[in-house]
């Protein structure tokens, strides 16, 4: 039996666990602010990953609005930032 890194260990048991998706959204939220700014980020209120699909919610309408017109660039920069194809659809509430 082949020697792997503790590393390759976590992402083996992450890539078939259900906590991934947690996981993966605690990586959205320290890489949200990079990835769309300050502004954006300070009046964000939750980010959610469930099944390929980003929710993001915020009480700052104008901020939703703006959001709406920006979804296929949010999922290329997340995807980019994390290095796999994770989100597939963005769903502003």
């Amino acid at each position: 039996m082949g020697e792997i890194s503790l590393q390759e260990a976590i992402q083996q048991f992450l890539a078939h666990s259900r906590l991934k998706s947690g996981i993966q959204a605690l990586r959205i939220e320290d890489i949200w602010e990079e990835i769309m700014g300050k502004t954006i980020a300070k009046y964000t209120d939750k980010i959610q990953v469930i099944n390929h699909t980003l929710y993001i919610t915020s009480s700052v309408a104008p901020l939703k609005n703006e959001l709406l017109y920006q979804k296929e660039k949010i999922i290329e920069r997340i995807n980019e930032a994390l290095g796999e194809k994770l989100v597939r659809e963005v769903v502003i509430k």
